[in-house]
């Protein structure tokens, strides 16, 4: 398996400096928004410095249209399903294989209905014709995630070990839908928010994390989805320690993956 971690982590860094420490940690793998202004200018460099582009972040909310607006009907829906499709496009435009999106936002979203299965449907279908896969994140709620996973057997699944862990809700999401795992992005928090700290800075249990990965057919990266904008645990920490903490966790967290496979 190899190592990725998400791009600008560490905020306020340029491109040298942030591709030169990735490899410096043996990060392979990234991901980055697919909606980042720089998308062009990022992804060709990565490609220029082997560095794989794993999947890009769907769309995210905004003031003029939620991720909830996609099982509405109104203007606002319109929007965000543009921006869904325009994600999916670009996926197929620089040969990204996966799409990483979340289908619904905060605790009380609209429930499942026609009006968002249709727009996924046409979803799924650009997707399909450009090879294009579809990974539906966990965010808090498991109805719209269980009906977009259910309703669409070539859906993937992302699952957010953060998000998990501080929702509030005691259930897990592997044991339910485990077998579709497809994307990863982990991080650590202290239960009451999210956090996205470095794996084992915080109080998620990361043994349990291994041994759920360990147990799906997931074959992809150990992706983690970090950021030092997200907490103020690392403001006196340098980029160079940063990555170098970053990638001795996910090595950590690798390591202990292979070994409950490997049966030791």
């Amino acid at each position: 398996m190899r190592l990725g971690i998400s791009y600008n982590c560490y905020v306020g860094l340029d491109d040298d400096t942030q591709i030169a420490l990735m490899k410096r940690n043996n990060f392979e793998n990234t991901f980055i928004g697919s909606e980042n202004p720089r998308l062009d200018e990022v992804v060709n460099r990565l490609k220029q410095e082997n560095i794989f582009c794993e999947n890009l972040h769907g769309p995210l909310s905004t003031e003029t249209s939620n991720v909830n607006d996609i099982w509405r009907n109104s203007e606002r829906s319109e929007e965000i399903f543009s921006r869904i499709m325009d994600s999916v496009e670009k996926c197929g435009k620089y040969e990204i294989p996966t799409l990483v999106l979340h289908v619904t936002a905060g605790h009380t979203p609209p429930r499942p209905n026609e009006r968002g299965y249709t727009r996924f449907v046409k979803v799924f279908e650009r997707a399909k014709e450009l090879g294009v896969e579809i990974a539906c994140e966990n965010i808090r709620p498991y109805g719209n995630l269980a009906f977009i996973l259910e309703q669409f057997p070539e859906s993937g699944f992302c699952w957010d070990v953060g998000h998990e862990a501080c929702s509030g809700d005691k259930r897990q999401f592997m044991p339910m839908f485990g077998d579709k795992l497809k994307a990863l992005h982990i991080h650590d928090n202290m239960l009451d928010g999210d956090h996205h700290m470095i794996p084992y800075d915080g109080k998620i249990d990361f043994d349990r994390v291994a041994r759920q990965i360990a147990e799906s057919p997931y074959e992809g990266s150990i992706m983690l989805e970090i950021s030092t904008k997200q907490s103020n645990h690392y403001n006196k920490i340098t980029p160079e320690e940063y990555y170098e903490r970053a990638g001795k966790a996910a090595l950590k967290i690798k390591n202990q993956i292979e070994a409950i496979r490997s049966g030791k």
